[in-house]
Protein backbone atom coordinates (compact mmCIF):
# COMPACT_ATOMS: atom_id res chain seq x y z
CA UNK A 1 0.00 0.00 0.00
CA UNK A 2 1.29 3.51 -1.08
CA UNK A 3 2.53 5.43 2.28
CA UNK A 4 -0.73 8.13 2.75
CA UNK A 5 0.40 11.76 1.71
CA UNK A 6 -0.99 15.08 1.95
CA UNK A 7 -1.86 17.49 -1.22
CA UNK A 8 -1.20 20.88 1.18
CA UNK A 9 -1.96 23.24 -1.85
CA UNK A 10 -4.52 22.47 -4.48
CA UNK A 11 -7.54 24.09 -6.58
CA UNK A 12 -10.16 22.38 -6.80
CA UNK A 13 -12.39 24.64 -6.91
CA UNK A 14 -11.12 26.04 -10.12
CA UNK A 15 -13.14 25.62 -13.49
CA UNK A 16 -10.21 23.16 -15.02
CA UNK A 17 -12.07 20.36 -12.86
CA UNK A 18 -15.35 21.36 -13.25
CA UNK A 19 -15.57 18.46 -16.41
CA UNK A 20 -13.84 15.67 -14.00
CA UNK A 21 -13.73 16.30 -10.41
CA UNK A 22 -15.05 13.13 -9.36
CA UNK A 23 -12.30 11.36 -11.45
CA UNK A 24 -9.48 13.48 -10.19
CA UNK A 25 -10.31 13.00 -6.64
CA UNK A 26 -10.81 9.25 -7.42
CA UNK A 27 -7.43 8.92 -9.38
CA UNK A 28 -5.80 11.21 -5.74
CA UNK A 29 -7.30 8.65 -3.56
CA UNK A 30 -5.98 5.48 -5.55
CA UNK A 31 -2.65 7.35 -5.40
CA UNK A 32 -2.74 7.29 -1.25
CA UNK A 33 -3.85 11.19 -1.09
CA UNK A 34 -5.78 11.06 2.19
CA UNK A 35 -6.22 14.85 2.40
CA UNK A 36 -6.31 17.45 0.05
CA UNK A 37 -6.59 21.51 0.98
CA UNK A 38 -8.30 23.31 -1.42
CA UNK A 39 -7.19 26.86 -1.41
CA UNK A 40 -10.21 29.33 -2.62
CA UNK A 41 -7.94 32.62 -3.40
CA UNK A 42 -9.18 34.22 -6.62
CA UNK A 43 -10.42 37.44 -7.31
CA UNK A 44 -13.53 37.76 -5.56
CA UNK A 45 -15.61 35.45 -3.10
CA UNK A 46 -17.19 32.87 -4.50
CA UNK A 47 -13.78 30.83 -5.14
CA UNK A 48 -13.29 30.71 -1.13
CA UNK A 49 -17.69 29.78 -0.72
CA UNK A 50 -16.55 27.27 -3.70
CA UNK A 51 -13.85 25.84 -1.50
CA UNK A 52 -15.44 25.90 1.74
CA UNK A 53 -18.57 23.84 0.16
CA UNK A 54 -16.32 21.26 -1.45
CA UNK A 55 -14.78 20.55 2.07
CA UNK A 56 -18.20 20.68 3.27
CA UNK A 57 -19.31 17.40 1.27
CA UNK A 58 -15.65 15.64 1.00
CA UNK A 59 -14.42 14.06 4.33
CA UNK A 60 -10.49 14.11 2.68
CA UNK A 61 -11.10 18.00 1.17
CA UNK A 62 -10.18 21.23 3.24
CA UNK A 63 -10.55 24.72 2.53
CA UNK A 64 -8.39 27.87 2.68
CA UNK A 65 -9.67 31.08 2.07
CA UNK A 66 -8.26 34.12 1.22
CA UNK A 67 -7.75 36.75 -1.78
CA UNK A 68 -4.13 36.03 -4.35
CA UNK A 69 -1.82 39.48 -4.39
CA UNK A 70 -2.62 39.42 -8.08
CA UNK A 71 -6.17 40.15 -6.86
CA UNK A 72 -5.26 42.81 -3.84
CA UNK A 73 -6.41 45.85 -5.41
CA UNK A 74 -9.95 44.38 -6.13
CA UNK A 75 -10.63 43.68 -1.99
CA UNK A 76 -13.38 46.08 -0.74
CA UNK A 77 -14.24 46.37 2.46
CA UNK A 78 -17.14 44.39 2.31
CA UNK A 79 -15.27 41.42 1.78
CA UNK A 80 -13.62 41.57 5.25
CA UNK A 81 -16.92 40.46 7.21
CA UNK A 82 -17.41 37.48 4.77
CA UNK A 83 -13.90 36.15 5.30
CA UNK A 84 -14.07 36.78 8.77
CA UNK A 85 -17.92 34.73 8.84
CA UNK A 86 -16.02 31.66 6.32
CA UNK A 87 -13.44 31.39 8.66
CA UNK A 88 -15.34 30.51 11.60
CA UNK A 89 -16.31 27.37 9.31
CA UNK A 90 -14.94 24.28 10.88
CA UNK A 91 -13.46 23.10 7.39
CA UNK A 92 -11.72 25.93 7.12
CA UNK A 93 -8.06 25.31 8.43
CA UNK A 94 -5.89 28.05 6.86
CA UNK A 95 -5.93 31.71 5.79
CA UNK A 96 -4.54 32.28 2.02
CA UNK A 97 -3.20 31.86 -0.41
CA UNK A 98 -2.30 35.82 0.21
CA UNK A 99 1.42 37.55 -0.05
CA UNK A 100 3.32 39.61 -2.48
CA UNK A 101 3.69 38.97 -6.28
CA UNK A 102 6.64 41.29 -7.59
CA UNK A 103 6.89 39.04 -10.52
CA UNK A 104 3.61 40.19 -12.58
CA UNK A 105 2.68 43.16 -10.53
CA UNK A 106 -1.14 42.47 -11.10
CA UNK A 107 -2.41 44.38 -7.85
CA UNK A 108 0.03 47.86 -6.63
CA UNK A 109 2.97 46.68 -4.72
CA UNK A 110 1.69 48.78 -1.57
CA UNK A 111 -2.14 47.70 -1.64
CA UNK A 112 -0.30 44.00 -1.97
CA UNK A 113 1.37 44.39 1.08
CA UNK A 114 -2.00 46.12 3.51
CA UNK A 115 -3.99 43.32 2.12
CA UNK A 116 -0.83 40.51 2.87
CA UNK A 117 -0.86 42.64 6.74
CA UNK A 118 -4.70 42.90 7.27
CA UNK A 119 -5.01 38.71 6.28
CA UNK A 120 -2.50 38.06 8.73
CA UNK A 121 -4.40 40.00 11.13
CA UNK A 122 -7.22 37.54 10.08
CA UNK A 123 -5.00 34.40 10.72
CA UNK A 124 -4.46 35.57 13.83
CA UNK A 125 -7.80 36.53 14.93
CA UNK A 126 -9.07 32.94 13.93
CA UNK A 127 -6.28 30.92 15.19
CA UNK A 128 -5.55 29.82 11.97
CA UNK A 129 -2.12 29.15 9.96
CA UNK A 130 -1.55 31.73 7.09
CA UNK A 131 -0.83 30.08 3.76
CA UNK A 132 1.48 32.72 1.83
CA UNK A 133 2.57 33.42 -1.99
CA UNK A 134 5.74 34.77 -2.54
CA UNK A 135 7.65 35.60 -5.56
CA UNK A 136 10.39 37.83 -6.60
CA UNK A 137 9.04 40.01 -3.20
CA UNK A 138 11.19 37.89 -0.14
CA UNK A 139 12.80 40.67 1.17
CA UNK A 140 9.36 42.67 1.68
CA UNK A 141 7.73 39.34 2.25
CA UNK A 142 9.57 38.92 5.34
CA UNK A 143 9.31 42.56 6.68
CA UNK A 144 5.64 41.98 6.44
CA UNK A 145 5.43 39.02 8.83
CA UNK A 146 8.26 40.34 11.56
CA UNK A 147 5.46 43.24 11.16
CA UNK A 148 2.45 40.82 11.37
CA UNK A 149 0.87 39.66 13.45
CA UNK A 150 2.42 36.53 12.49
CA UNK A 151 -0.32 33.95 13.80
CA UNK A 152 0.22 31.54 17.02
CA UNK A 153 -0.89 29.03 14.54
CA UNK A 154 2.21 29.74 12.20
CA UNK A 155 1.85 29.10 8.59
CA UNK A 156 3.67 28.22 4.98
CA UNK A 157 5.41 29.79 2.36
CA UNK A 158 3.42 27.74 -0.27
CA UNK A 159 5.32 26.92 -3.76
CA UNK A 160 8.33 27.85 -2.52
CA UNK A 161 10.43 29.86 -4.96
CA UNK A 162 13.70 30.64 -3.18
CA UNK A 163 16.99 29.68 -2.08
CA UNK A 164 18.65 29.03 0.71
CA UNK A 165 19.23 32.20 2.60
CA UNK A 166 15.44 33.03 1.85
CA UNK A 167 14.32 29.81 3.55
CA UNK A 168 16.14 30.03 6.59
CA UNK A 169 14.62 33.50 7.23
CA UNK A 170 11.24 31.75 6.72
CA UNK A 171 12.62 28.72 9.31
CA UNK A 172 13.62 31.52 11.72
CA UNK A 173 10.14 32.91 11.58
CA UNK A 174 8.82 29.38 12.31
CA UNK A 175 7.17 28.87 8.89
CA UNK A 176 7.06 25.72 7.30
CA UNK A 177 7.94 25.69 3.49
CA UNK A 178 6.43 23.77 0.82
CA UNK A 179 7.55 22.21 -2.20
CA UNK A 180 5.72 21.71 -5.61
CA UNK A 181 6.58 20.43 -9.22
CA UNK A 182 8.88 23.54 -9.33
CA UNK A 183 11.33 20.82 -7.69
CA UNK A 184 11.47 18.64 -10.60
CA UNK A 185 12.17 21.51 -13.60
CA UNK A 186 15.86 21.19 -14.99
CA UNK A 187 16.64 25.22 -13.91
CA UNK A 188 15.56 24.77 -9.83
CA UNK A 189 18.87 24.25 -8.25
CA UNK A 190 18.18 26.82 -5.82
CA UNK A 191 14.92 25.12 -4.85
CA UNK A 192 16.67 21.87 -4.37
CA UNK A 193 19.52 23.58 -2.33
CA UNK A 194 16.72 24.97 0.09
CA UNK A 195 15.06 21.85 0.19
CA UNK A 196 18.08 20.00 1.07
CA UNK A 197 18.66 22.48 4.09
CA UNK A 198 15.04 22.57 5.32
CA UNK A 199 14.25 20.31 8.45
CA UNK A 200 12.16 17.46 8.27
CA UNK A 201 9.65 18.57 10.60
CA UNK A 202 8.71 21.77 8.73
CA UNK A 203 8.29 20.14 4.88
CA UNK A 204 5.29 20.15 3.00
CA UNK A 205 4.52 18.78 -0.89
CA UNK A 206 1.77 19.87 -2.92
CA UNK A 207 0.09 20.26 -6.49
CA UNK A 208 -1.16 24.09 -6.35
CA UNK A 209 -3.27 22.16 -9.13
CA UNK A 210 -4.06 22.69 -11.86
CA UNK A 211 -0.74 24.58 -12.03
CA UNK A 212 2.87 23.76 -12.16
CA UNK A 213 2.61 19.53 -13.29
CA UNK A 214 5.82 17.81 -12.12
CA UNK A 215 7.88 16.12 -14.91
CA UNK A 216 7.21 14.23 -16.56
CA UNK A 217 3.66 15.73 -16.51
CA UNK A 218 4.89 19.60 -16.96
CA UNK A 219 2.76 21.25 -19.71
CA UNK A 220 -0.60 19.21 -18.50
CA UNK A 221 -2.84 19.95 -16.00
CA UNK A 222 -1.64 18.89 -12.82
CA UNK A 223 -4.17 17.06 -10.16
CA UNK A 224 -3.54 16.27 -6.40
CA UNK A 225 -2.51 12.65 -7.81
CA UNK A 226 1.00 13.91 -9.43
CA UNK A 227 1.88 15.19 -5.51
CA UNK A 228 3.71 11.41 -5.85
CA UNK A 229 6.38 12.87 -8.28
CA UNK A 230 7.25 16.20 -6.41
CA UNK A 231 7.70 13.38 -3.52
CA UNK A 232 10.17 11.51 -4.82
CA UNK A 233 12.30 14.54 -5.86
CA UNK A 234 12.11 15.48 -2.57
CA UNK A 235 12.83 12.55 -1.40
CA UNK A 236 16.69 12.36 -4.33
CA UNK A 237 17.42 15.37 -2.77
CA UNK A 238 17.50 14.83 0.65
CA UNK A 239 18.71 11.38 0.12
CA UNK A 240 16.12 9.74 2.05
CA UNK A 241 13.31 6.97 0.72
CA UNK A 242 9.99 8.21 -0.14
CA UNK A 243 8.37 6.62 2.40
CA UNK A 244 10.21 8.99 4.80
CA UNK A 245 9.14 12.20 3.03
CA UNK A 246 5.46 10.79 3.08
CA UNK A 247 5.99 10.12 6.35
CA UNK A 248 7.36 13.57 7.47
CA UNK A 249 5.39 15.52 5.45
CA UNK A 250 1.84 13.71 6.14
CA UNK A 251 2.76 14.36 10.09
CA UNK A 252 3.69 18.09 9.20
CA UNK A 253 0.71 19.04 7.35
CA UNK A 254 -1.68 17.15 9.61
CA UNK A 255 -0.04 19.32 12.40
CA UNK A 256 0.11 22.61 10.83
CA UNK A 257 -3.52 22.11 9.41
CA UNK A 258 -4.85 20.31 12.47
CA UNK A 259 -6.79 18.24 10.13
CA UNK A 260 -8.62 15.62 11.32
CA UNK A 261 -8.96 12.25 8.87
CA UNK A 262 -8.91 8.34 9.46
CA UNK A 263 -5.50 7.13 8.04
CA UNK A 264 -5.69 3.40 6.52
CA UNK A 265 -5.16 0.61 8.35
CA UNK A 266 -2.20 -2.43 7.15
Amino acid sequence: MLPPLVDSHCHLDFEDFKDDLPAVMERAREAGIIAMVCVGSGGDLATAERAVELADKEPDVFAAIGIHPHDAAKVTPDFWPVLEELAKKPRVVAIGETGLDYFYDHSPRQVQRDVFVRFLGLATASNRPVVCHVRDAHEDAVAALHQGPLPAAGGVIHCFSGNVEDARRYLDLGLHLSFSGVITFKKADDIREACAYAPADRILVETDAPFLAPVPHRGKRNEPAFVRQTLESVARVRGISPGQVADATTANAFRLFNLSVTLPVG
